[in-house]
């Protein structure tokens, strides 16, 4: 599951992570579009009929959610505590206008 909402200047992604290690999770970022993924393993190996009930995820996951507008990937940044991971990506600002000047020769 995952959160996506916008403050004045960032659009911010929150996802649980927990029982994720850093080095297993990968996050992919276009101008459009961020995927999430990574793997969670299981520690410790339990067989079937010893379970009462067994409700976890454990394996490879994966989730793209397409962003409602434009970001400055290059300016983009990721973070993770206490199992919750925050993404934080700048969103580019459309009305702002750049001159070029046409070089002679």
């Amino acid at each position: 599951p995952v959160d996506v909402h916008q403050t004045t200047n960032d659009i911010i992604i929150r996802a649980f992570v927990a029982g994720v290690r850093p080095d297993e999770l990968s996050i992919s970022i276009s101008r459009d579009m961020v995927e999430i993924s990574g793997s969670r393993m299981e520690r410790e190996q339990t067989a079937g009929p010893d379970y009462f009930t067994r409700e976890l995820f454990w394996g490879s996951f994966s989730r793209t959610i397409l962003l409602p507008q434009e970001i400055d990937v290059e300016a983009s940044s990721a973070s993770a505590k206490d199992g919750l991971l925050t993404i934080i990506l700048p969103r580019l600002d459309k009305t702002k206008q750049t001159k070029l000047r046409v070089k002679v020769g």
